[in-house]
């Protein structure tokens, strides 16, 4: 089921429009382009679950270096790429901006599926950030490639048309362009560009979870704020430079110290999740398909080595106000930080090879959107329940349903209780199983709590479960 509902609900974001005698102008000037012709498949390197059994593996591409090359962009050659883009395949892509920079820059972020500007009902958002600190810019050169990767390679590459057909994916290429505007090519330390523009570190402006963030507020980070609030996100990713490990939460802890060195050099206790198996095993998906990163090799013999390439934020070192506890214990989106380059600000000669380094891992993570739990909550009409609060028992962070009553969860295979609450219904406990194949779907129906106060039933029901097998998947349905 399609329903036509606005980017983000609620939230007026500025579309793309370009007028129509531009837009054929530039349709006639990208027909003579060449085309991209996909390589020889990747190499295996992990196996993960995907929901379509079967499907080969990405393949490697070549970029049109007509439209991309592996070079660095400024804003405005960053923007004219999404502009073309977006103009030239209007079917995968849409192009809107969640607010502007201190001096004025588009945040823009670009959806790439085959439902770009629709709602898919029952299919996840995911996300990817690059650029959050300025002098950093490898992960906003990988994610303008991931672009062009994904619809020059939707008709001719099984694996990508299966992620586009059942997962929106949100990328904001830069977070901190005005950091990036006085940044230097071949600067592999130090802090010029690091902060926005009012000299703010935007991954120690959000609320933090431990202790109280009074740093204030940027546009940056309020436009994120805003952005992610509006659409519930199943899974993230942020990506910066400067050593080579995938992150997870929790980066703060009630003992951190104030000091805000940038990389620590000794080992702090971890701070550990209710999701700790989740984010380990997403943190080991990326690290694992990554060519280098699950060696877990040091940058340089005065940084640390990661195990696996993983590590525990905090345990790594603790810091105060960062997004992927934000985005966690605020919204229940699963997000890891992932550190893509020893260097932070390399020479562009070596993008290329840090796009082979980093292609397969950018895919199947987001492809981790599909394992777990998902579907709706209802009342006894079938009508969907909105800002219904969810919770999987034994894991404290909750999150809630999106305005068509859908839910998300990864989760890893095992037995689960899923814990339902909303305004004017009982609260309801349901028991699921997660299998390794597939996700689960569970359909949750609450009943009115008026209802169960007038015949004196107890206002917390305890359901058995049903397995049944629905389109190939298994779906667990209350008795």
């Amino acid at each position: 089921m399609i329903l036509r509902t606005p980017l983000v609900a609620g939230h007026q974001l500025q579309l793309l429009l370009l007028p129509s005698v531009l837009l054929l102008m530039l349709h006639l000037l990208l027909c003579d382009a060449k085309t991209v012709n996909p390589g020889d498949s990747m190499q295996m390197q992990h196996h993960q679950m995907t929901a379509e059994p079967g499907l080969p593996e990405p393949r490697a591409y070549m970029p049109d270096a007509q439209h991309l090359d592996f070079v660095y962009h400024d804003h405005e050659e960053l923007t004219r790429f999404l502009r073309a883009t977006s103009a030239r395949y209007p079917n995968l892509t849409a192009l809107y901006s969640i607010g502007k920079s201190i001096q004025g820059r588009d945040l823009w972020v670009m959806v790439v599926s085959s439902s770009p500007y629709e709602h898919m009902v029952g299919k996840p958002d995911v996300k990817y950030v690059g650029n959050i600190h300025g002098n950093e810019p490898v992960g906003r050169e990988m994610l303008l490639h991931l672009i062009q990767y994904f619809v020059t390679s939707y008709n001719t590459d099984q694996y990508v048309k299966w992620l586009l057909d059942n997962t929106r994916i949100h990328i904001l290429p830069t977070m901190n362009p005005d950091g990036y505007a006085v940044s230097k090519e071949g600067t592999c330390d130090g802090g010029q560009g690091r902060y926005n523009a009012r000299g703010f570190d935007l991954n120690r402006n959000f609320p933090d979870y431990f202790k109280q963030n009074n740093k204030r507020g940027q546009p940056e980070t309020d436009s994120v704020k805003d952005w992610i609030s509006k659409i519930q996100f199943v899974l993230s990713g942020s990506l910066h430079g400067g050593a080579l490990v995938a992150s997870y939460p929790y980066d703060n802890t009630p003992n951190s110290s104030p000091l805000g060195a940038v990389f620590q050099t000794y080992s702090a206790a971890p701070s550990l999740t209710p999701d700790d198996d989740v984010f380990k095993h997403l943190s080991l998906v990326y690290a694992r398909n990554h060519a280098k990163m699950s060696r877990g090799v040091a940058c340089k013999s005065a940084t640390p080595a990661f195990e696996n390439g993983i590590t525990n934020g905090a345990a790594w070192y603790p810091l105060t106000g960062g997004m992927q506890d934000y985005n966690y214990v605020w919204y229940g989106c699963m997000e890891i930080t992932l550190e893509i380059s020893c260097c932070k600000f390399p020479p562009a000669y070596e993008l290329k090879k840090y796009w082979e380094d980093n292609q397969l891992s950018l895919i199947k993570f987001l492809a981790e959107a599909h394992r777990g739990v998902q579907g709706f909550v209802f009342d006894p009409a079938g009508m969907p329940i909105e800002r219904a609060s969810i919770k999987i028992k034994g894991r404290d962070v909750g999150f809630q349903t999106t305005k068509y009553g859908e839910f998300w969860r990864i989760l890893l295979p095992g037995y689960y209780k899923v814990e339902v609450f909303a305004e004017g219904f009982a609260p309801r406990e349901v028991e699921f199983v997660i299998v390794e194949q597939h996700p689960t779907l569970l359909n949750v129906t609450l009943q009115p709590s008026k209802y169960l106060v007038a015949t004196g039933t107890s206002t917390t029901t305890k359901s058995s479960t049903v397995n049944r097998r629905v389109n190939g998947k298994l779906q667990l349905s209350p008795e």
